[in-house]
């Protein structure tokens, strides 16, 4: 052995014991962070992409390594934990934009930013009854829903604005074709019935027969579809693409699409026995705010900026759901998003 390498040798165990330790402490480097986020059930396939694109963002510009803490729910459901139940959350984001103002505003949060949009369709399978007259004929879905053999499904108003705007899609059908849809359809299978201004959700639902399903959140009800316990829902047409359901879609004048038709659509209004809230029927637009309470504020805002930029858009885009461009912001909008939304007040 040649004892005078021994020093080299050492040397070079020193050197690559002492990179180990430098590559580790970089790692160790990253500050650990938690990010609670309360969504709408319909936002639950593009947002664990973006949060799965926004972990890398983090750690390599940010230097944060972040869990992010989902809890999906209906809406008005993930509005109350924060109002009522006083949980705190980084990031809300809700099917229904309009429920920040009436309920989060202003003790809660100072602003908000529409995002997306969407349209309600009647999803179902190759399985459903009838299903292949459904695809034939989409003109006839009131007619079909209403057989006895079929069930059909919606979420629950209190709770979920896509179980509202189905009330509102059946009662606006009555306008549109001239028909009782709204009678045969819903007061003939629950308690939700028409007091001839407003349509009433009363806060404990009750369903009169086994005809009809009503679920908290509109995602609860397409593994029932998947599994032959349904045969048709009203849901949100992102989630039915998503899931690769069958569906069809309405026409403009009642499926809450067309910006065109909001004076159509304002002929209904859903009084929530939850809230004690006036919905007034409108083209369907999400929105998503950081409230005042956030625990981890600045990276919520990281989050919500990341959101609404490009990454946020193609992100939508990919997962079937329109992308409001630029986004469209409200309030005292915080100047971490001010040059990449429109600001409108």
């Amino acid at each position: 052995m040649d004892w005078k390498s021994v020093p080299l040798i050492a040397l070079i165990l020193v050197a690559v014991v002492a990179a180990g330790c430098i590559n580790g402490s970089e790692g160790s480097e990253l500050k650990e962070a938690t990010l609670v986020v309360f969504h709408a059930g319909s936002l639950s396939v593009p947002f664990q992409q973006l949060e799965k694109e926004f972990l890398e963002y983090a750690e390599e510009n940010l230097g944060y390594r972040v869990t992010f803490q989902d809890e999906a729910s209906g809406s008005v459901a993930a509005v109350r934990k924060v109002t009522d139940l006083g949980k705190n959350a980084d990031v809300v984001g809700v099917a229904d934009y309009t429920l920040i103002p009436q309920l989060m505003m202003p003790d809660y949060t100072d602003f908000y930013v529409l995002f997306a949009t969407n349209e309600i369709v009647i999803a179902f399978t190759e399985h459903s009854k009838y299903a292949e007259e459904m695809k034939a004929h989409p003109e006839r879905w009131y007619e079909i829903l209403a057989r006895e053999d079929v069930s059909f499904g919606f979420s629950d108003p209190n709770q979920d604005p896509c179980g509202y705007r189905s009330v509102m899609v059946m009662k606006l059908a009555d306008y549109y074709y001239d028909k009782p849809i709204f009678e045969t359809l819903v007061e003939k299978n629950t308690n939700i019935y028409f007091n001839g201004s407003a349509v009433v959700a009363p806060k404990d639902i009750q369903i009169k027969n086994d005809r009809v399903v009503i679920r908290p959140k509109e995602t609860d009800l397409t593994g029932l579809v998947e599994s032959r316990s349904l045969d048709y829902f009203f849901i949100y047409k992102s989630v039915a693409e998503q899931h690769n359901l069958s569906y069809i879609t309405l026409p403009d004048e009642i499926n809450l699409r067309d910006f065109n038709r909001a004076d159509f659509y304002g002929k209904v209004s859903v009084y929530i026995g939850s809230t004690s809230k006036v919905i007034q029927a409108k083209p369907i637009v999400y929105g998503v705010t950081v409230p005042k309470d956030a625990p981890n504020r600045e990276l919520g805002m990281e989050f919500l900026r990341f959101m609404l930029g490009e990454n946020g858009r193609r992100v939508f885009q990919e997962n079937h759901q329109d992308f409001i461009w630029p986004p469209v912001a409200f309030g005292n909008v915080p100047e971490e998003i001010g040059d990449i939304v429109k600001v409108e007040g």
